[in-house]
Protein backbone atom coordinates (compact mmCIF):
# COMPACT_ATOMS: atom_id res chain seq x y z
CA UNK A 1 0.00 0.00 0.00
CA UNK A 2 1.57 3.50 -0.85
CA UNK A 3 1.95 5.61 2.34
CA UNK A 4 3.11 8.72 0.26
CA UNK A 5 3.00 10.02 -3.18
CA UNK A 6 5.76 8.87 -5.83
CA UNK A 7 6.52 11.13 -8.49
CA UNK A 8 7.58 9.82 -11.85
CA UNK A 9 8.82 11.81 -14.67
CA UNK A 10 7.47 11.23 -18.18
CA UNK A 11 9.84 7.94 -19.51
CA UNK A 12 9.56 6.28 -16.29
CA UNK A 13 5.62 6.68 -16.54
CA UNK A 14 5.79 5.07 -20.41
CA UNK A 15 8.03 1.96 -18.75
CA UNK A 16 5.52 1.60 -15.52
CA UNK A 17 2.13 1.52 -18.23
CA UNK A 18 3.98 -0.81 -20.68
CA UNK A 19 4.50 -3.08 -17.86
CA UNK A 20 1.71 -3.37 -16.08
CA UNK A 21 0.00 -3.60 -19.84
CA UNK A 22 1.98 -6.57 -20.49
CA UNK A 23 1.68 -8.27 -17.23
CA UNK A 24 -2.70 -7.99 -17.09
CA UNK A 25 -2.56 -9.43 -20.69
CA UNK A 26 -0.29 -12.44 -19.12
CA UNK A 27 -2.58 -12.93 -16.83
CA UNK A 28 -5.55 -12.72 -19.44
CA UNK A 29 -3.26 -15.98 -21.20
CA UNK A 30 -3.46 -17.08 -17.17
CA UNK A 31 -7.29 -16.96 -16.99
CA UNK A 32 -7.22 -18.86 -20.23
CA UNK A 33 -5.20 -21.43 -18.51
CA UNK A 34 -7.59 -21.71 -15.96
CA UNK A 35 -10.59 -22.08 -17.95
CA UNK A 36 -8.85 -24.69 -20.04
CA UNK A 37 -8.31 -26.59 -16.91
CA UNK A 38 -11.97 -25.99 -15.88
CA UNK A 39 -13.36 -27.34 -19.38
CA UNK A 40 -10.97 -30.20 -19.27
CA UNK A 41 -11.98 -31.69 -15.93
CA UNK A 42 -15.65 -31.06 -17.02
CA UNK A 43 -15.31 -33.14 -19.61
CA UNK A 44 -13.32 -35.56 -17.69
CA UNK A 45 -16.62 -36.09 -15.15
CA UNK A 46 -19.20 -35.50 -17.96
CA UNK A 47 -17.45 -38.86 -19.27
CA UNK A 48 -18.37 -41.06 -16.37
CA UNK A 49 -21.07 -38.89 -15.18
CA UNK A 50 -23.03 -42.30 -15.47
CA UNK A 51 -21.30 -43.64 -11.87
CA UNK A 52 -21.38 -40.70 -10.30
CA UNK A 53 -23.79 -39.68 -7.56
CA UNK A 54 -24.83 -35.92 -8.43
CA UNK A 55 -23.57 -32.86 -9.72
CA UNK A 56 -21.60 -31.69 -6.55
CA UNK A 57 -18.40 -32.80 -8.46
CA UNK A 58 -18.82 -30.51 -10.84
CA UNK A 59 -18.35 -27.66 -8.57
CA UNK A 60 -14.37 -27.29 -9.08
CA UNK A 61 -14.38 -27.40 -13.08
CA UNK A 62 -17.62 -25.06 -13.39
CA UNK A 63 -15.40 -22.47 -10.58
CA UNK A 64 -12.57 -23.40 -13.14
CA UNK A 65 -14.29 -22.08 -15.75
CA UNK A 66 -15.64 -18.87 -13.96
CA UNK A 67 -12.61 -17.57 -12.94
CA UNK A 68 -10.89 -18.23 -15.82
CA UNK A 69 -13.66 -16.33 -17.61
CA UNK A 70 -13.51 -13.36 -14.96
CA UNK A 71 -9.73 -13.12 -15.16
CA UNK A 72 -9.61 -12.60 -18.33
CA UNK A 73 -12.14 -10.19 -18.44
CA UNK A 74 -10.63 -8.08 -15.49
CA UNK A 75 -7.41 -8.28 -16.62
CA UNK A 76 -8.24 -7.15 -20.51
CA UNK A 77 -10.05 -4.18 -18.89
CA UNK A 78 -6.69 -3.69 -16.93
CA UNK A 79 -4.38 -3.27 -19.88
CA UNK A 80 -6.51 -0.98 -21.59
CA UNK A 81 -6.53 1.32 -18.33
CA UNK A 82 -2.66 1.16 -18.39
CA UNK A 83 -2.54 1.75 -22.32
CA UNK A 84 -5.20 5.22 -21.69
CA UNK A 85 -2.60 5.96 -18.46
CA UNK A 86 -0.27 7.31 -21.29
CA UNK A 87 -2.97 9.40 -22.45
CA UNK A 88 -3.69 12.23 -20.15
CA UNK A 89 -7.58 13.12 -21.88
CA UNK A 90 -8.64 9.23 -22.32
CA UNK A 91 -7.36 8.45 -18.60
CA UNK A 92 -9.70 11.45 -17.43
CA UNK A 93 -12.39 9.00 -17.89
CA UNK A 94 -10.73 5.65 -15.99
CA UNK A 95 -9.99 8.13 -13.05
CA UNK A 96 -12.95 7.94 -10.93
CA UNK A 97 -13.17 3.91 -11.24
CA UNK A 98 -10.03 2.73 -10.28
CA UNK A 99 -10.58 2.53 -6.92
CA UNK A 100 -13.61 0.39 -6.99
CA UNK A 101 -11.99 -1.45 -9.98
CA UNK A 102 -9.18 -2.41 -7.51
CA UNK A 103 -11.23 -2.92 -4.48
CA UNK A 104 -13.07 -5.50 -7.32
CA UNK A 105 -9.92 -6.98 -7.98
CA UNK A 106 -8.99 -7.89 -4.53
CA UNK A 107 -12.51 -9.42 -4.14
CA UNK A 108 -11.76 -11.70 -7.06
CA UNK A 109 -8.05 -12.87 -6.22
CA UNK A 110 -9.74 -14.13 -2.75
CA UNK A 111 -12.03 -15.87 -4.76
CA UNK A 112 -9.55 -17.52 -6.86
CA UNK A 113 -7.15 -18.45 -4.11
CA UNK A 114 -10.59 -20.49 -2.70
CA UNK A 115 -11.38 -21.91 -5.71
CA UNK A 116 -7.93 -23.19 -5.25
CA UNK A 117 -8.02 -24.85 -2.27
CA UNK A 118 -11.85 -26.42 -3.45
CA UNK A 119 -8.82 -28.67 -5.66
CA UNK A 120 -7.40 -29.82 -2.98
CA UNK A 121 -9.93 -30.09 -0.34
CA UNK A 122 -13.34 -32.05 -1.87
CA UNK A 123 -11.54 -35.39 -2.74
CA UNK A 124 -14.12 -36.98 0.93
CA UNK A 125 -17.19 -35.38 -1.34
CA UNK A 126 -15.79 -37.17 -4.59
CA UNK A 127 -15.05 -40.39 -2.92
CA UNK A 128 -18.66 -40.77 -1.93
CA UNK A 129 -20.30 -39.78 -4.54
CA UNK A 130 -17.91 -42.11 -6.61
CA UNK A 131 -19.03 -44.99 -4.16
CA UNK A 132 -22.62 -44.77 -4.27
CA UNK A 133 -22.24 -43.44 -8.44
CA UNK A 134 -20.59 -46.88 -8.64
CA UNK A 135 -22.77 -49.18 -6.36
CA UNK A 136 -25.72 -47.96 -8.88
CA UNK A 137 -23.82 -48.95 -11.96
CA UNK A 138 -23.11 -51.82 -10.92
CA UNK A 139 -26.37 -53.11 -9.96
CA UNK A 140 -28.07 -51.32 -13.29
CA UNK A 141 -25.18 -53.19 -15.59
CA UNK A 142 -27.77 -56.41 -16.68
CA UNK A 143 -30.64 -53.53 -17.85
CA UNK A 144 -29.09 -53.85 -21.41
CA UNK A 145 -32.85 -53.75 -22.58
CA UNK A 146 -34.17 -51.04 -20.07
CA UNK A 147 -34.40 -47.58 -21.87
CA UNK A 148 -32.05 -45.26 -20.06
CA UNK A 149 -29.52 -47.76 -18.72
CA UNK A 150 -28.72 -50.12 -21.58
CA UNK A 151 -25.31 -48.22 -22.34
CA UNK A 152 -24.52 -48.86 -18.31
CA UNK A 153 -22.88 -52.36 -19.61
CA UNK A 154 -20.77 -50.75 -21.86
CA UNK A 155 -19.58 -47.73 -19.69
CA UNK A 156 -18.71 -50.05 -16.53
CA UNK A 157 -16.92 -52.71 -19.12
CA UNK A 158 -14.96 -49.63 -20.62
CA UNK A 159 -14.14 -48.14 -17.48
CA UNK A 160 -12.51 -51.40 -15.86
CA UNK A 161 -10.35 -51.79 -18.71
CA UNK A 162 -9.36 -48.42 -19.18
CA UNK A 163 -8.47 -48.18 -15.50
CA UNK A 164 -7.64 -51.49 -14.52
CA UNK A 165 -9.67 -52.15 -11.86
CA UNK A 166 -12.62 -54.90 -10.86
CA UNK A 167 -15.97 -53.69 -9.05
CA UNK A 168 -16.71 -50.39 -6.86
CA UNK A 169 -14.22 -51.55 -3.89
CA UNK A 170 -12.68 -54.72 -5.19
CA UNK A 171 -13.76 -57.90 -7.71
CA UNK A 172 -16.04 -59.76 -4.92
CA UNK A 173 -18.66 -56.69 -5.04
CA UNK A 174 -19.67 -58.71 -8.30
CA UNK A 175 -20.66 -61.58 -5.81
CA UNK A 176 -23.64 -59.52 -4.49
CA UNK A 177 -25.39 -58.37 -7.13
CA UNK A 178 -27.20 -60.11 -10.13
CA UNK A 179 -24.84 -58.41 -12.97
CA UNK A 180 -26.21 -61.57 -15.61
CA UNK A 181 -29.45 -60.49 -17.22
CA UNK A 182 -32.36 -62.75 -16.73
CA UNK A 183 -32.95 -62.69 -20.99
CA UNK A 184 -29.61 -64.91 -20.72
CA UNK A 185 -30.51 -67.20 -18.03
CA UNK A 186 -32.08 -70.67 -18.86
CA UNK A 187 -34.65 -71.09 -16.58
CA UNK A 188 -35.66 -74.54 -17.46
CA UNK A 189 -32.08 -75.86 -15.80
CA UNK A 190 -31.84 -76.64 -12.58
CA UNK A 191 -28.53 -74.88 -11.27
CA UNK A 192 -30.38 -71.61 -12.37
CA UNK A 193 -33.28 -72.87 -10.21
CA UNK A 194 -31.35 -73.68 -7.20
CA UNK A 195 -29.58 -70.75 -6.81
CA UNK A 196 -32.27 -68.18 -7.32
CA UNK A 197 -34.19 -70.14 -4.44
CA UNK A 198 -31.40 -70.41 -2.54
CA UNK A 199 -31.28 -66.31 -2.52
CA UNK A 200 -33.92 -64.53 -0.30
CA UNK A 201 -34.38 -61.93 -3.47
CA UNK A 202 -35.16 -64.25 -5.91
CA UNK A 203 -31.82 -62.85 -7.21
CA UNK A 204 -29.02 -65.24 -9.59
CA UNK A 205 -25.84 -64.77 -7.80
CA UNK A 206 -22.71 -66.33 -8.97
CA UNK A 207 -19.27 -66.33 -7.38
CA UNK A 208 -17.97 -65.06 -10.92
CA UNK A 209 -17.39 -61.49 -12.55
CA UNK A 210 -17.66 -59.67 -16.06
CA UNK A 211 -14.71 -60.45 -18.67
CA UNK A 212 -13.85 -56.77 -18.46
CA UNK A 213 -12.25 -57.57 -14.83
CA UNK A 214 -9.92 -59.97 -16.51
CA UNK A 215 -6.00 -58.81 -16.50
CA UNK A 216 -4.30 -59.96 -19.72
CA UNK A 217 -1.32 -59.86 -18.85
CA UNK A 218 -1.70 -63.06 -16.85
CA UNK A 219 0.08 -65.97 -18.25
CA UNK A 220 -3.75 -67.89 -17.21
CA UNK A 221 -6.18 -68.05 -19.05
CA UNK A 222 -8.53 -65.94 -17.53
CA UNK A 223 -10.86 -67.52 -14.57
CA UNK A 224 -14.26 -65.40 -14.68
CA UNK A 225 -16.53 -67.99 -12.79
CA UNK A 226 -16.76 -70.41 -10.06
CA UNK A 227 -13.86 -68.19 -9.01
CA UNK A 228 -14.08 -69.60 -5.03
CA UNK A 229 -14.84 -72.97 -6.24
CA UNK A 230 -11.23 -74.83 -6.18
CA UNK A 231 -11.94 -77.93 -7.54
CA UNK A 232 -13.82 -76.45 -10.75
CA UNK A 233 -10.11 -75.63 -11.95
CA UNK A 234 -6.86 -77.30 -12.13
CA UNK A 235 -4.36 -76.13 -9.46
CA UNK A 236 -5.74 -73.89 -8.24
CA UNK A 237 -6.50 -72.35 -4.71
CA UNK A 238 -8.54 -68.93 -4.46
CA UNK A 239 -7.23 -68.22 -1.04
CA UNK A 240 -3.66 -68.09 -2.69
CA UNK A 241 -3.62 -67.70 -5.71
CA UNK A 242 -2.58 -64.36 -7.50
CA UNK A 243 -6.40 -63.95 -9.00
CA UNK A 244 -5.86 -63.34 -12.96
CA UNK A 245 -8.10 -60.17 -12.10
CA UNK A 246 -7.72 -56.58 -11.42
CA UNK A 247 -7.63 -56.65 -7.82
CA UNK A 248 -8.21 -53.14 -7.41
CA UNK A 249 -11.57 -51.10 -7.18
CA UNK A 250 -12.64 -48.62 -9.35
CA UNK A 251 -13.21 -46.22 -6.83
CA UNK A 252 -10.16 -46.10 -5.74
CA UNK A 253 -8.32 -46.09 -8.98
CA UNK A 254 -11.08 -43.20 -10.11
CA UNK A 255 -10.41 -41.31 -6.98
CA UNK A 256 -6.83 -41.28 -7.69
CA UNK A 257 -7.07 -40.39 -10.92
CA UNK A 258 -9.17 -37.38 -10.71
CA UNK A 259 -7.74 -36.38 -7.09
CA UNK A 260 -4.34 -36.25 -9.02
CA UNK A 261 -6.09 -34.32 -11.49
CA UNK A 262 -7.42 -31.69 -9.25
CA UNK A 263 -4.54 -31.77 -7.11
CA UNK A 264 -2.05 -30.50 -10.40
CA UNK A 265 -5.00 -27.90 -11.09
CA UNK A 266 -4.89 -26.69 -7.50
CA UNK A 267 -1.15 -26.29 -8.00
CA UNK A 268 -1.58 -24.23 -11.34
CA UNK A 269 -4.12 -22.08 -9.67
CA UNK A 270 -1.89 -21.16 -6.75
CA UNK A 271 0.82 -20.12 -9.22
CA UNK A 272 -1.62 -17.96 -11.40
CA UNK A 273 -2.61 -16.66 -8.23
CA UNK A 274 0.38 -15.39 -7.13
CA UNK A 275 0.85 -13.80 -10.31
CA UNK A 276 -2.61 -12.12 -10.62
CA UNK A 277 -1.35 -10.33 -7.20
CA UNK A 278 1.83 -8.91 -8.56
CA UNK A 279 -0.28 -6.63 -11.08
CA UNK A 280 -2.60 -5.72 -8.62
CA UNK A 281 0.34 -4.81 -6.12
CA UNK A 282 1.82 -2.54 -8.75
CA UNK A 283 -1.72 -0.87 -9.94
CA UNK A 284 -1.91 -0.58 -6.39
CA UNK A 285 1.23 1.38 -6.24
CA UNK A 286 1.06 2.98 -9.16
CA UNK A 287 -2.06 5.00 -7.99
CA UNK A 288 -0.41 8.03 -6.59
CA UNK A 289 1.87 8.48 -9.75
CA UNK A 290 -1.51 9.05 -11.29
CA UNK A 291 -2.92 11.59 -8.73
CA UNK A 292 -4.51 9.15 -6.51
CA UNK A 293 -4.11 8.26 -2.82
CA UNK A 294 -4.72 4.53 -2.15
Amino acid sequence: MALLKVKFDQKKRVKLAQGLWLMNWLSVLAGIVLFSLGLFLKIELRKRSEVMNNSESHFVPNSLIGVGVLSCVFNSLAGKICYDALDPAKYAKWKPWLKPYLAVCVFFNVILFLVALCCFLLRGSLESTLAYGLKNGMKYYRDTDTPGRCFMKKTIDMLQIEFKCCGNNGFRDWFEIQWISNRYLDFSSKEVKDRIKSNVDGRYLVDGVPFSCCNPSSPRPCIQYQLTNNSAHYSYDHQTEELNLWLRGCRAALLNYYSSLMNSMGVVTLLVWLFEVGPQRAGEGSLPDLGLTW
